[in-house]
C-alpha cells in the first residue's frame, strides 16, 4: 500500500519516557518526508506545547500538519493556515466549574503560554504545564479568567471512581453540547460538541484529498482508539492500553524501543523504489536546505545513478565569474547522498565520510553545470560514487569521488 499520510500521538507514542523522539525515530521521520509522505500530530497538547516537536521534526518545513486539543485546532504548521479550530464557549464555563468544585476536582485549561487553573499546586497541572513549556496561573474562581473562548477544560481527580461518575453525569447533561472523555485515569476532558482525533482526522483527509486507507495512524491512548480503526494501518504500541491494542492492525514496540520507526521502516520506507521518488517534491522540499541555497535541482533517479543541475551565478561563483570547487563538491556530495539513501535498507543511515574532486575546466557565470553520479562500488558498509559534472556544451569541469559510510540506526 502506497501510504501517504502518517499520523502520530505525541505522548506515550511519539516521546519516550524521557520526554525525546528517538535518534532511529527521528531519523525514519525525516526519511519519510523527503519521500513525500505528510505527518501530523494528533495531540492533547496545546498548540504551544508542540510547537518544538513541529520544528525539531521539520514539519514547518516539509509541510506537516497539527491536530491540538485533541482535534480542536487544525494548523498547517508550514504555512501557519488554520484549517478547524473549535472552542467552549465561555459562558458555560461558570457551570464546568461549579460542576468541578462539587466533586472535589481541580480543574484547567489554556490561554496563549500559559496554563489558567483554581489550583496552581496540584501536582498533575504542575506537570502538564512543564511539559508544554507554559507557565502556571491561578485564579479563583477561575471563570472570572476565563474572558475567551478555550478549545478545551480539563478536570483533575485522583479518585478515578469520581472522574467516572463526572463523567456519565456530564455526558447525559452536555450532550450535543460537548464531548466529555477521559484521557488519562486522572484528567476529565470537556472539548466541542464532535471534537475527537477521529472527527478532526477526517477534516485533514478531505482538506489533503487522501483516502483514509492511504493514511497510518500510531497511538497509545484511549483518545487514540478511535482515529486508530479509522486508518488504513491503525497501529498501537507496545506501550498502549489492552483496549488500544485490540482495536489496532498491528501492534509495535514501545516508545522506549523505536515502536514508531519499526513501522514507518517496514510500512513506508521498504516499499520506496527509485521510480517512485517525485523529483519535483524532493527539489521542491530541499529549498530550505543546502541544496536550495546553490540552486541545485534533482533531474534523474535510477539506481546507481542521479542526476542534478546546478546554475552558475552569484551564490555558487567565484568572485571574478567563474564556477566555485566547493560548490561543485556540495553538488557532488547532495546527489551522492540522494543515491545511497534510496538503496540502503530502511534500518540504515548515510553519512558522507569523503569527498575528493579533480577539477578539470571552468564553467562560466550563466552557464547551468549537470552533475552525473553513478556507484562504482556498493558495499554493506560503504557506498562509492563518480561523479562527473559536465557545462552545458558538455565540456568536463571535474571528477568526483564520494564515499558514502552506511550505518545501522539505532
Amino acid at each position: 500500500m502506497d501510504y501517504k499520510l502518517l499520523v502520530l500521538d505525541v505522548d506515550g507514542t511519539l516521546l519516550n519516557e524521557e520526554g525525546v523522539i528517538s535518534k532511529r525515530t527521528l531519523a525514519a521521520l525525516r526519511k519519510a518526508q523527503q519521500m513525500g509522505v505528510v505527518i501530523a500530530l494528533a495531540s492533547g497538547r496545546p498548540l504551544h506545547g508542540l510547537l518544538p516537536i513541529v520544528q525539531h521534526l521539520d514539519l514547518d518545513k516539509y509541510g506537516g500538519y497539527i491536530l491540538a486539543y485533541n482535534g480542536a485546532q487544525i494548523l498547517n504548521a508550514k504555512t501557519d493556515k488554520i484549517i478547524l479550530s473549535q472552542s467552549i464557549e465561555k459562558e458555560v464555563f461558570p457551570f464546568i466549574e461549579k460542576e468541578a468544585n462539587k466533586h472535589n476536582m481541580a480543574i484547567f485549561t489554556y490561554n496563549e503560554s500559559q496554563v489558567l487553573t483554581n489550583d496552581a499546586s496540584n501536582p498533575y497541572i504542575i506537570k502538564e504545564a512543564r511539559i508544554n513549556n507554559m507557565e502556571v496561573q491561578e485564579f479563583k474562581p477561575l471563570s472570572l479568567a476565563i474572558d475567551f473562548n478555550p478549545h478545551k477544560c480539563i478536570m483533575v481527580n485522583d479518585d478515578l471512581s469520581e472522574i467516572m461518575k463526572l463523567e456519565e453525569e456530564f455526558k447525559m447533561r452536555l450532550d450535543g453540547v460537548m464531548n466529555v472523555f477521559r484521557t488519562e485515569p486522572y484528567f476529565l476532558e470537556i472539548v466541542p460538541e464532535l471534537i475527537d482525533k477521529s472527527n478532526a482526522l477526517g477534516v485533514l483527509l478531505e482538506t489533503l484529498h487522501i483516502s483514509a486507507k492511504e493514511a497510518i495512524v500510531i497511538g497509545n491512548g484511549v483518545a487514540d482508539y478511535s482515529m486508530i480503526q479509522m486508518a488504513g494501518l491503525g497501529v498501537a504500541m507496545g506501550n498502549a492500553t489492552d483496549s488500544v491494542k485490540r482495536c489496532a492492525d498491528v501492534v509495535t514496540e514501545s516508545n522506549n524501543e523505536d515502536g514508531i520507526a519499526l513501522i514507518v521502516e517496514e510500512y513506508i520506507l521498504s516499499q520506496v523504489s527509485v521510480a517512485d521518488i517525485n523529483l519535483e517534491l524532493l527539489n521542491e522540499r530541499g529549498k530550505h536546505a543546502l541544496m536550495g541555497n546553490l540552486g541545485i535541482q534533482y533531474t534523474y533517479a535510477a539506481d546507481g545513478r542521479i542526476e542534478a543541475t546546478m546554475p552558475v551565478d552569484e551564490r555558487t561563483r567565484q568572485p571574478f565569474g567563474i564556477l566555485h570547487g566547493g560548490a561543485t563538491l556540495a553538488l557532488a556530495e547532495t546527489i551522492a547522498g540522494l543515491g545511497s539513501m534510496v538503496i540502503v535498507e530502511p534500518d540504515e543511515i548515510v553519512v558522507g565520510m569523503q569527498v575528493s574532486g579533480n577539477h578539470i575546466s571552468s564553467a562560466h557565470e550563466g552557464d547551468t553545470v549537470r552533475a552525473v553520479a553513478t556507484i562504482i562500488h556498493r558495499g554493506r558498509s560503504s557506498h562509492i560514487w563518480n561523479i562527473d559534472v559536465f557545462t552545458s556544451t558538455d565540456k568536463l569541469v571535474s571528477s568526483i569521488r564520494v564515499m558514502n559510510s552506511i550505518l545501522k540506526k539505532r
